[in-house]
């Protein structure tokens, strides 16, 4: 049976990591996202899981690159300038196909000095490999985060789990919790096939790749984001009959005989759905799309979906300086 909680969507995702129950958490603190360890240690005592404090998060993302690789179910948590600082690390771990799950609490990338909410991080990470999934509400969150293992073990993909800095991230609302059991069964237990303290199968993580390997590297990566999109239906769709809360690659509002849409992703939705309203109040026909899974991208089914409007307006969080617009 569900019950209600107010909490704030760090509370929600340390609510859920505590739930699951994981090996290990590689933990260093970077505002928003400080949280979210900060909430986790409070649980240690309930949990099994093996919580290493560390000096950067470069070093994060390395106790789960190792805790991964050996076969444990590792998390960590980031923002900005730490997700920035494990760059080089994002691309190893795809690489690797280690399904860690990472908790981002979106803020702005310095330049100018700024610490509020854009997408400049994790937008910057979109090629690195790892599956991306965005939120709306703290509900959003909590159900992502629980859907999150379920799909990078099933695919041995990476994912983040992204909600917006302080609007989220520090906003209490009230949400519906899973039973410790139910998010227990619904993420299930961890049993890799292959990890480096497996002695029947010796084998390298992270081994020098030359060209020919490389590539086959890189073309099994761009083949799982493919074939990730079966299975993330198929988690959500699992989700909805535990909990009544329906889920796909984007949500549409008010998209049935619109002739002008506008596309956002994150908590941007809720301001939208309501100029939606306000709009549709004054006799005009808009509607709206809110982009939950980015990668993979979902091309085209928001193909489908925009083709039936006259005009799109795509409202980024983050300018990519392509001169191509949204």
């Amino acid at each position: 049976m569900a019950k209600t909680d107010r909490m704030s969507g760090n509370e929600a995702v340390a609510m859920a990591m505590k739930q699951i129950n994981p090996d290990v958490m590689g933990a260093f603190p970077i505002t928003p996202s400080t949280e979210i360890p900060q909430y986790f240690s409070q649980y240690i005592a309930e949990v099994d899981t093996e919580f290493v404090a560390v000096e950067s998060e470069h070093s994060a993302m390395s106790v789960c690159i190792g805790a991964s690789a050996a076969g444990a179910r590792a998390i960590t948590a980031t923002s900005s300038a730490g997700l920035a600082y494990m760059w080089e690390l994002l691309y190893v771990v795809a690489s690797a196909r280690l399904p860690i799950t990472m908790a981002v609490v979106n803020r702005a990338l310095t330049g100018p000095i700024n610490i509020n909410n854009d997408h400049s991080d994790s937008m910057g990470a979109r090629d690195s490999g790892w599956i991306q999934i965005y939120a709306e509400t703290n509900q959003e969150v909590y159900d992502n985060y629980i859907q999150a293992m379920p799909i990078s073990e099933t695919i041995r993909l990476p994912i983040m789990i992204c909600q917006d800095g302080f609007i989220t991230s520090h906003g209490v609302s009230n949400i519906e919790l899973m039973e410790d059991d139910e998010v227990k069964g619904f993420v299930g237990e961890y049993k890799p096939e292959n990890y480096l303290l497996k002695h029947e199968n010796p084998l390298a993580v992270g081994p020098y790749g030359i060209s020919p390997y490389y590539m086959e590297v890189k073309r099994s990566q761009a083949q799982a984001m493919k074939d990730a999109m079966p299975i993330i239906l198929d988690v959500a769709n699992r989700f909805e009959k535990l909990t009544g809360r329906k889920y796909g690659f984007f949500e549409e509002y008010m998209m049935d005989d619109a002739e002008v849409a506008l596309v956002v992703i994150g908590s941007s939705a809720g301001t939208g759905k309501e100029a939606v309203d306000r709009l549709r109040a004054e006799g005009k026909k808009v509607g709206l799309i809110k982009l939950r899974v980015f990668r993979p991208f979902p091309r085209a089914q928001l193909a489908e979906a925009m083709c039936k409007v006259k005009a799109v307006a795509i409202m980024d969080k983050a300018e990519s300086f392509s001169n191509s617009g949204g």
